[in-house]
C-alpha cells in the first residue's frame, strides 16, 4: 500500500509552476479568439476580393464567409484526434502541437498570394489553412483547460480552468486593438492590399510567446501520477462513448447556451445595431469593447467564486438570467439610445462570464483523469457545432422572416433551458478522481500545495 501511494502521487507544482500554467493556458486559448476577431474581419472586408472574385460582390462575401464555417466543421476532427493523444501521450507535447498548428497556420494565410496571381489555387489553399486552424484549435480548449486546472488545488479548480475562458475577451480585445491601429494608421487601400496581412503575420509573435511558456513547463501531476500507475487509456475515444456517455451529453449541452448568448452580444449585435437601431458600427463596437474588458476581470472572479459555492448552482443561476436578460435588452434599446445599447451588451457579457468562467471547471469535473482531454475536447468541439457556429446565421435568419427580436429572445431562451438540462445531468466535483488508478484499484490523491489567488496574479 505504502508503494503504491508514492507512486500515485505527484510533487507540487509550486507558485512559479502554476503561474507558467496559467499564463501558458490563457495564451493558447487568446491566440484562438486572436485568429478569431482577425479572420472575422478580413472575411468580410478583403477575402471575397482577394480569393473569390465574382461579378456579384454579395457571392464573393459569402464564398469568403463559408472559409470560416470550414474553421467550426473541422473542430471535431481536431478533438478526436488531439484530444485522444493528450490522454496517450499527455497534456503538454499536444498542446505544443495544436499552438503551432494554429499559429503557422494564421501565419500562412498572411502570405497567401491572391487570385489574380495564382489563380483557383489562392482559394483552396485558404481553405486548407482554414481547415488546419479548426483542427488545431479543437484540440487547443481541452488541454489549455487541463494544463492550469492540474497544476493547482482541484480545490481551486473554477479559478485556475478560468485561465482558459480569458482567452476569448483578451483574444478579441488584441485582435481589434491590431485592427484599429493599422486602420489609424494606413489608408483604405494599403489596408485592401497589404495591411491586412499584417494582423494575421503577427499570430507569429503569439506563438512565439506562448511557446517560450510552454516548453519550460512539466507535465502535470495528474497525468505523471496517471503514467506511474500505468493507467493511461489505450482507446479514450471508444471508453468516452461507451463509459461515460451521460458525461459527455451533460458537457456539451452546458455549452449551449453560453456559446449562443456570446454569438449574440459579440457578433448579432453589431448587425442588429447597425441594420435595426441605425447606429454606426463604431459605436456597436465600443460597447462590445468594454462589455469584452470587463470580462476579462469577471470570468477569473466567476471562476474562483464557484470554488466558494456550488459550481453547478451559480451556472445554473446564471444560464437562468441568460434566458431572461434578451427580453429586457430588446426592449431598453428600442429607443435607439446608445448608453443603453452599451448596458444591455455589458450587462449580456457579464451574464456571460459567470457560466464562463465556472464552465471549463465543470466539463472537466465531468470525466475521469484518464479521459478528461479527450471527454473535454469532444464536448468543446461537439457543442460548438449547434452553438456558436449556427447561432449568428439562426439570429440573420429569424430576424428576415419574422422582422421582430421576439423569435432571437426566444432562441437565446430555448438555449438557456439547454444549458440548464445539461447541468442537470451533470455532477458536482469530486476531487478525489485528481489521481492516477492505483493499480490495486484503489485510488490516491494527488499531492497539490494550496496557492491563493494572489499568488497567480
Amino acid at each position: 500500500m505504502q508503494h503504491a501511494q508514492q507512486a500515485t502521487e505527484a510533487p507540487p507544482a509550486g507558485r512559479s509552476g502554476i503561474r507558467r500554467a496559467f499564463f501558458a493556458s490563457l495564451t493558447g486559448t487568446a491566440l484562438e479568439w486572436y485568429d478569431f476577431a482577425v479572420y472575422s474581419a478580413a472575411a468580410a472586408l478583403v477575402f471575397g476580393d482577394l480569393f473569390f472574385p465574382s461579378e456579384d460582390p454579395l457571392t464573393g462575401t459569402l464564398l469568403a464567409f463559408s472559409t470560416y464555417a470550414v474553421g467550426y466543421v473541422s473542430r471535431p476532427l481536431g478533438g478526436f484526434v488531439f484530444g485522444r493523444l493528450g490522454d496517450v501521450i499527455g497534456r503538454k507535447k499536444v498542446l505544443i502541437a495544436t499552438l503551432v498548428l494554429i499559429g503557422a497556420a494564421t501565419f500562412l494565410i498572411g502570405l497567401l498570394p491572391a487570385y489574380g496571381t495564382v489563380g483557383v489555387a489562392a482559394p483552396i489553399a485558404l481553405v486548407v489553412l482554414r481547415f488546419a486552424q479548426g483542427v488545431g484549435v479543437g484540440g487547443e480548449w481541452g488541454g489549455a483547460v487541463l494544463l492550469s486546472s492540474e497544476f493547482g488545488d482541484p480545490r481551486r479548480r473554477g479559478f485556475y480552468a478560468s485561465a482558459a475562458q480569458v482567452g476569448p475577451p483578451a483574444g478579441n480585445l488584441l485582435a481589434n486593438g491590431v485592427l484599429a491601429a493599422l486602420g489609424a494608421l494606413l489608408t483604405e487601400d494599403q489596408f485592401l492590399s497589404w495591411g491586412w496581412r499584417v494582423a494575421f503575420l503577427m499570430s507569429g509573435v503569439l506563438v512565439g510567446f506562448g511557446l517560450w511558456i510552454r516548453a519550460k513547463l512539466e507535465e502535470t501531476p495528474v497525468f505523471k501520477a496517471m503514467e506511474a500507475e500505468h493507467s493511461r487509456p489505450e482507446a479514450p475515444i471508444r471508453e468516452v462513448f461507451t463509459t461515460q456517455p451521460r458525461a459527455l451529453l451533460a458537457a456539451i449541452l452546458c455549452r449551449v447556451g453560453p456559446d449562443v448568448l456570446y454569438a449574440m452580444f459579440t457578433v448579432f449585435v453589431l448587425t442588429y445595431a447597425t441594420g435595426e437601431l441605425g447606429m454606426t458600427r463604431g459605436s456597436a463596437l465600443t460597447a462590445v469593447l468594454v462589455g469584452s474588458s470587463l470580462q476579462v476581470f469577471l470570468i477569473p472572479l466567476a471562476g474562483a467564486l464557484s470554488d466558494r459555492v456550488n459550481r453547478r448552482l451559480l451556472y445554473g443561476c446564471s444560464a437562468v438570467a441568460a434566458g431572461l436578460w434578451p427580453f429586457l435588452f430588446f426592449l431598453m434599446v428600442d429607443g435607439h439610445s446608445w448608453i443603453l445599447l452599451m448596458c444591455g451588451v455589458v450587462g449580456g457579457l457579464a451574464i456571460h462570464s459567470f457560466m464562463y468562467g465556472p464552465q471549463a471547471a465543470f466539463v472537466a469535473e465531468q470525466f475521469s483523469p484518464r479521459l478528461r482531454y479527450t471527454g473535454s475536447s469532444l464536448a468543446y468541439t461537439l457543442a460548438g457545432l449547434i452553438g456558436g457556429a449556427v447561432a449568428p446565421l439562426l439570429f440573420t435568419a429569424l430576424l428576415s422572416s419574422y422582422d421582430s427580436w421576439v423569435p432571437l429572445a426566444l432562441y437565446i431562451a430555448v438555449a438557456a433551458a439547454v444549458t440548464i438540462a445539461g447541468l442537470c445531468l451533470g455532477r458536482d466535483a469530486d476531487d478525489t478522481d485528481d489521481a492516477g488508478d492505483a493499480g490495486d484499484g484503489e485510488v490516491q490523491r494527488v499531492a497539490y500545495e494550496p496557492e491563493s489567488a494572489a499568488e497567480v496574479s
